[in-house]
């Protein structure tokens, strides 16, 4: 199975396509970063690839796999990320 591409191979794939200095590609790909957390909790979209949204979890009583004993799991907000239709359809192709 191929490996993922690094950080740094994104950043080098970057900077040749757009005739950029990799150490500008790199802070390009940073700031994006941070500029996705700190938006995340009014919903960041990247167009074609996807959004990061907030959701909030209800709180749920669920089993200790070891023993079987019921525990009680807080409410709580969780970060997620879903996938655009455009991205989909790119990669998995139209069916």
């Amino acid at each position: 199975m191929p490996k993922s591409m690094s950080k740094s191979q994104i950043a080098a794939h970057i900077a040749s396509k757009f005739e950029l200095k990799k150490k500008t590609a790199v802070g390009i790909l940073e700031e994006l970063a941070q500029l996705s957390y700190r938006e995340a909790k009014n919903s960041f979209t990247l167009p074609g690839i996807g959004k990061l949204v907030l959701v909030n979890r209800k709180a749920r009583i669920g089993r200790n796999p070891a023993t079987g004993e019921q525990i009680q799991i807080p409410a709580k907000t969780v970060v997620k990320f879903r996938v655009a239709k455009a991205a989909k359809e790119a990669v998995l192709g139209s069916r």
